[in-house]
Formats: structure tokens, sequence, C-alpha cells
């Protein structure tokens, strides 16, 4: 009777330590079924555009690298005016808990998508507008845009630069003065010249208005629009033994243009897509706005992934000479490498929205020693003084 009871017991331990495991093992499957994240992405052009879209892509896949616990998709070339739908179709038919929303022109369906899905989260790219659920993030390119007309400046010969322009959206203005002010920094005497194109990515609407600027004599020439056509543009007539420099756009063109590419601005959405998607699966996230420049590594020099500048173009700025208030003379080449050095130490240390600024009406829009603010620079509607023309309303 004693054995029997033993044995009884002894089953009876046995059938609890098994079901103890067994409630353990489950709860371990709900836990890591909870920290699976699966996340949307919504591009505006085409993945293989080599510009905008193809940054975001990069990023896209990098994160899908770093954790194993991330699930990703995404939607390219995705008009401005079908981004509800899309972000409803990856919210209901996909099930992703994070929607990131990558152009401008995506924001106000965002926000009203966060008000439709109040379980799910949304970030998006280069707005102004959070909620509780929406956040914003951008990888700010204005420093860089500044160190290539710094570059342009010291390079033409014409004292007219060009630039193709995208839309006139407050981001790509602010880009144009940038660059601008580089180009005023580095050579007083010079003017930028702007032809819009109305469209993120056209290539033939891009080349055309590079070939109308060299026609009207411009020697440099930059861009917002996601193709390599006005590189290519740059290198034919460098080919045809025309000199016409070119700065690429957020991917690394030097390749499409050996001998026009000087450098150019890189975006690493990447870091910015790891510290977000950490945050989401820390329960750390938070609707704040995300605004990284050269700080933060997420805004690069170069038109190249192995050199800032062009090694067949850096002797050619070596050879001139620029006069600084607070730095002496230094060459083309030294002043960018400088500037670039002290934008990585944060923009109290040298900003080219620095005041006195005024557009090219006269008006001073910053004043004497003053910074702009970010929220001017996310809103600026004008051109600084030394750009041609209006900004298109």
């Amino acid at each position: 009777m004693r054995a029997t009871n033993k044995v009884l017991a002894v089953l009876v331990v046995l059938l609890l330590a098994a079901t103890v495991v067994l409630v353990g093992c489950k709860k371990e499957e709900a836990v890591e079924e909870a920290k699976t994240i699966k996340a949307g992405f919504i591009y505006v052009g085409p993945v293989g555009d080599y510009g905008w879209s193809h940054a975001h892509e990069v990023g896209r896949q990098y994160v899908e690298e770093q954790f194993d616990w991330l699930e990703s998709v995404y939607v390219e070339s995705v008009p401005e005016g079908d981004a509800a739908r899309i972000i409803d179709r990856l919210v209901v038919e996909e099930n992703c808990d994070v929607v990131f929303t990558t152009s401008f022109g995506y924001m106000d369906d965002t926000v009203a998508a966060g008000a439709k899905h109040p379980d799910q989260l949304f970030m998006h790219c280069s707005g102004f507008k959070n909620s509780e659920n929406v956040g914003t993030y951008f990888a700010e390119l204005y420093q860089m845009y500044y160190l290539n007309g710094l570059m342009a400046g010291a390079l033409t010969k014409s004292n007219k630069i060009g630039y193709v322009g995208a839309f006139p959206i407050p981001e790509v203005v602010r880009h144009i003065n940038a660059y601008a002010l580089g180009v005023k920094d580095a050579n007083p005497d010079a003017r930028v010249h702007v032809r819009w194109i109305f469209s993120w990515y056209d290539p033939a609407k891009a080349r055309e208005a590079a070939e109308a600027l060299v026609a009207d004599g411009i020697d440099c020439l930059a861009f917002t629009e996601d193709s390599p056509a006005v590189i290519e543009v740059g290198q034919e007539h460098m080919e045809k033994g025309e000199t016409v420099y070119s700065f690429s756009h957020y991917s690394p063109m030097e390749a499409f243009g050996p001998d026009s590419a000087v450098s150019g601005q890189l975006v690493d959405w990447g870091v910015m897509y790891e510290r977000i998607l950490n945050d989401i699966y820390n329960g750390t996230w938070s609707n704040e706005d995300l605004w990284w420049l050269a700080g933060e590594e997420a805004a690069l020099l170069g038109g190249s992934l192995d050199h800032e500048i062009n090694p067949k173009i850096v002797d050619d700025l070596k050879a001139v000479s620029i006069d600084t208030p607070d730095l002496g003379t230094l060459s083309a080449y030294d002043l960018v490498m400088k500037r670039y050095e002290q934008m990585k130490q944060g923009r109290d240390t040298f900003d080219p929205f620095v005041g006195p600024i005024s557009d090219n009406k006269g008006e001073v829009r910053i004043a004497d020693g003053a910074m702009g603010s970010k929220g001017e620079l996310l809103s600026i509607d004008y051109y600084v003084d030394n750009v041609v023309g209006d900004v298109p309303k």
C-alpha cells in the first residue's frame, strides 16, 4: 500500500513538473510572439531610382539584417495621392505594427491613419505633424549641401551655378539656400540658377533641365531628383572637353560621373531605422521628432562610399584659396573638411544658417548673429540673396 502511495506521489510530482514546464514553454512562446515586429515601408519612387527611395530601401535591408525579430515589407512607386489606401493595406491586410511613410506629401494621410488605427504606430519622414501614435523623422542634409556649395563656388569659372529642383517645398528650398550660402562663402560673385521639374523621379525631365542650364553657361550642377541623370549630363560634357561639375544626391552616384561628380550628400537611414525599431521593440518608443544631422552621422558628405571628395578633383580644390572670418585663409579643400568636422560637433560649432542672411529681395530673414531655428528652416519659402528668381507658389 505504501509503495503504491509512493508511486502515486512521484507521478503527481512529475505531472506537476511537466505542467510547469509546459506552461513555462507557452509563456516563452507568447513572449517571443509578442516581441516580433512587422514594419511596412511606403516609397514614393521605385527602389531602383538610385536616389531617395533607394536610400530608404538600403536602410530597410540594413535593419532586417540587424534584427532577427523584425519582418518588413515595402510598397514602391506610391503616388502621394494614393497614400491612404496603401497605409490601410499595410495595417489591415499585412498586419504591420508600424508603418514608415517616406515622402513629405504623405504627411496628412499618415496623421489621419494614426487616428483611424490607434493601436498601430506610424513614422512619417520629413514632415512636422505628430500625434499620440504618429512620430516624425528626418536625416537632414542641408549641411552637406552647404559643403557642396563651397566646392561649386570654388570650382566655377562662369560664376553661374545650376540646381535642378523637384518640388518647391521647404525641404528642397532649404537645401537650395544652403547650397547657395556655401557658393557665396567661397565666391561672392557667383549666382545660383534653379530649374524646377515638379517631379521626384523623372530622369528625362531632369536631363532636359540640366542641359538647359548648361546651355545658359552653367558649369556646376546640383539637384533634387531621384536618378543620376544630372550626373550623367555632367559626365557627357566632360567627355566632350567641356567642364561641367556635378554633385550627387542621396545615394553614391560618382560611378555615373567619374570625371564630373565632385562630391554629394549621402544619407544613412539605417541608423535612424535601427534607433526607431529598437525603441518600439523595447517599449520605449515615443512620438518625438527625430531630426538628425552630421552630428548623429545620418548626414554624410560624399558621392562615393569610399571618400568624401572625388580624388580626381581634390587638387583643383586645393588650388583655390578662401578667406574666412574665423579660420583665416584656407584652400577650398581644407575649408570643406574643416567645416565638415565642425558640423559633426553640432550646430553651435558651425551652421550655415547664421545671420545676417537676407533674401534676394533685400529683406533680412535671419538677424546678424542669430541662428535660424528649426521651425524657420522647416518653413523656409524664400531664396537667399545669391539665388536668381522666385520660389514658385
